[in-house]
């Protein structure tokens, strides 16, 4: 098949919409398919045989001038200028951008694939594509409702809820565009669920396909860091739950010698910045971030143990990671996390999301003990080797695009030619 896999943004190091893109594209054309990336930027770091088309954008929110003003030579079109005007009164344009950048390219090249693969844009110009002629599978990871409605939970002043709603002022059109999807992807069960329950798509079109780890996470070869405690969290963001983890870390320091690292790039002067400040432990909490794949592999072997203390996920790629590197964990009961580490404890020891107090008993409860956490997580490593396959997954989604190229034409010979009117 030729597949064309559409993203708005797919750096591994913006998230998992990222490593997803990669992992899976490699594994597709190992199977002998034809894969083109359609990307803006953040562009993707993608393996030997997939094709990279850029579909740049303004890149309004890149590193080090987030919120940026282009100059007026940048601006090329109606569209650019949509995109600096939504970001002018606190929108988030990009997913609506992209997609009209992409019905625009694909007006003109949908006879060079078989199928387009939107991952997780949902703007309304996917819509677009099916009436060129090439059918659409779409991968929705969870929905931004979770990440909307914690962010709002938490917001402390009525100026940051609605700044926080204008921003997410996409979720209406993405709510729209999901439920006439034709063949919706998603990780998990407990995504199903939310997607079905929050954007009202059709559970009988929707399709759980987990995902996978890279062969480069193994265990380590070398001893653990005595005391090191280790969490990743892809955006300094409420929904990851870091403030809870800081909070009963700062009490466990109080009673043993731990080190704290996170794989994270907090916002200068944000809020976990300023916790860190408050509870007095800048001394013994480490940042780690722009690493490369061998290092955190490394990184996340020298740890004792990780913490995943999020409020929600849709997968949590982190977490079968860590598992691979047959790291113990003490997880958060949020989400899909349960179905990734299993219900039954051996993998992971599970609690209360955003419960301080029984996170550092977990944690404590877990640093002494070597014997438990070298069967959980050898455990933990197990379980990856049985399910957690990228070639295993892309033989299911290679699957789900043949399914949704049968349903197109099959939809196509339906409907009435104009000699039939």
């Amino acid at each position: 098949m030729r597949i064309a896999m559409l993203s708005y943004r797919s750096k591994p190091h913006c998230g998992g919409q990222g490593v997803y893109l990669r992992h899976l594209s490699r594994e597709l054309v190992a199977l002998g398919h034809e894969v083109e990336v359609l990307s803006g930027q953040p562009y993707p770091e993608l393996d030997a045989g997939v094709e990279l088309t850029k579909v740049p954008s303004l890149d309004l929110y890149r590193e080090p001038d987030p919120f940026r003003v282009p100059r007026r030579e940048e601006f090329r079109d109606l569209v650019d200028v949509e995109e600096f005007a939504t970001m002018c009164v606190g929108g988030f344009p990009e997913p609506r951008t992209f997609s009209r950048r992409i019905s625009r390219i694909l007006a003109e090249r949908a006879g060079d694939f078989d199928v387009a693969h939107d991952n997780q844009v949902l703007g309304t110009g996917m819509l677009d594509i099916e009436g060129y002629g090439l059918p659409l599978v779409t991968t929705i990871h969870h929905p931004i409702t979770f990440d909307r409605r914690i962010d709002l939970d938490q917001a402390r002043t009525p100026w940051r809820k609605l700044t926080l709603r204008r921003w997410y002022g996409f979720l209406r059109m993405q709510g729209r565009v999901a439920r006439r999807a034709r063949l919706v992807i998603t990780p998990s069960e407990a995504s199903k669920r939310d997607i079905a329950q929050d954007f009202g798509v059709d559970p009988a079109r929707m399709r759980v396909i987990l995902l996978g780890v890279d062969d480069m996470f193994v265990p380590p070869t070398r001893p653990r860091v005595p005391g090191r405690i280790m969490a990743m969290a892809s955006a300094d963001a409420p929904m990851k739950g870091i403030s809870t983890l800081l909070e009963a870390f700062a009490k466990l320091r109080t009673e043993r010698d731990v080190e704290l690292v996170l794989v994270s790039r907090p916002a200068p002067g944000g809020r976990t910045e300023k916790l860190i400040e408050r509870l007095g432990i800048g001394d013994r909490v480490r940042f780690v971030h722009g690493v490369s794949d061998a290092e955190l592999v490394e990184l996340m072997g020298s740890a004792e143990l990780a913490c995943v203390p999020s409020l929600y996920e849709g997968f949590s790629l982190p977490t079968a990671e860590l598992m691979a590197c047959a790291t113990p964990l003490v997880v958060s009961r949020a989400g899909a996390i349960p179905e990734v580490v299993g219900a039954d404890g051996d993998c992971a020891d599970l609690v209360t999301p955003g419960d301080v107090e029984e996170l550092k008993q977990a944690v404590a409860a877990l640093l002494d003990d070597p014997e438990r956490r070298a069967r959980m997580g050898a455990a933990g490593r197990r379980r990856v080797e049985e399910l957690f396959s990228w070639r295993a997954v892309a033989v299911k989604v290679a699957q789900a695009y043949e399914d949704a190229i049968a349903d197109f034409h099959d939809d196509q010979k339906e409907r009435p030619t104009r000699a039939d009117r």
